[in-house]
């Protein structure tokens, strides 16, 4: 079990106000359509769908949005049709970057992820190039304070994650792409019930930020990537030293 540095506290705190100000509501809803239209509209037949709407749920989502989304999904409301694209991108310092999107409209996101990457000292990356950096993994996220490292290790091990890890207020289960569903809801069968649960890219290894202005550079491209209406996740294989990240705040 390993844990993760300051950086780590900078995206939570990010992802909070995310939160609040309804950034989250759009892309969870996003998440449940497309699970829908994926997978058909039953949460107990379409495990991606349960799991996105346990998340919302778990973001205060209205009901009436959950619902509002899985019509859409399964057509019986009318809506644009979404598709997911993945992008990969070089960040300053050549950091690696895979970004997430969810569009009607392929060629505007192109064009706006090229305007944000050029503007922020990013560049596109050509196929390929930047997702062998990154491995596709099962993330499950749990209150620390709701268990102890044994009773994590022992329960996850048994319900069949690869590994476990420490991350500030959470512990972090890591399962193989096709085992993420499984793992959480034997874990909720523990009654160590997740606060989210998705498909992840983890970078294999990671480059340390030990520059302020660097640092600063990267975190603002990072952000305007994840702020675009239409991205859905973005992951890159920088940490920043703790020094650096206290000066950040």
């Amino acid at each position: 079990m390993a844990g993760h540095n300051k950086w780590s506290k900078i995206k939570r705190g990010k992802a909070i106000t995310d939160a609040k100000r309804g950034n989250a509501f759009s892309k969870l809803a996003k998440e449940i359509t497309l699970a829908a239209k994926s997978g058909g509209g039953s949460p107990d037949m379409n495990a991606r769908l349960r799991s996105a709407i346990l998340a919302a749920r778990a973001a205060n989502v209205p009901n009436d949005n959950i619902d509002r989304a899985i019509k859409k999904g399964t057509g019986e409301i009318a809506g644009a049709a979404l598709e997911e694209i993945l992008y990969e991108a070089y960040g300053p310092g050549g950091v690696a970057m895979m970004i997430e999107i969810v569009t009607d409209n392929r060629n505007r996101s192109a064009n706006d992820i090229r305007v944000l990457l050029s503007k922020n000292n990013g560049t596109f990356a050509d196929s390929g190039s930047v997702a062998y950096m990154f491995q596709r993994r099962g993330e499950i996220r749990l209150d620390k304070s709701a268990t102890t490292e044994d009773q994590i290790m022992e329960a996850a091990l048994e319900a069949g994650a690869e590994d476990i890890q420490e991350d500030g207020e959470d512990w972090v289960v890591y399962t193989a792409t096709d085992q993420l569903f499984q793992v959480a809801n034997a874990l909720r069968e523990k009654n160590l019930a997740s606060r989210s649960q998705k498909l992840i890219y983890q970078p294999q290894t990671t480059v340390t930020i030990s520059d302020v202005d660097n640092a600063k550079s990267l975190i603002r491209l990072y952000d305007v990537l994840d702020d675009y209406d239409d991205s859905q996740n973005v992951h890159a294989n920088f940490e920043i030293d703790d020094a650096i990240a206290e000066q950040l705040g």
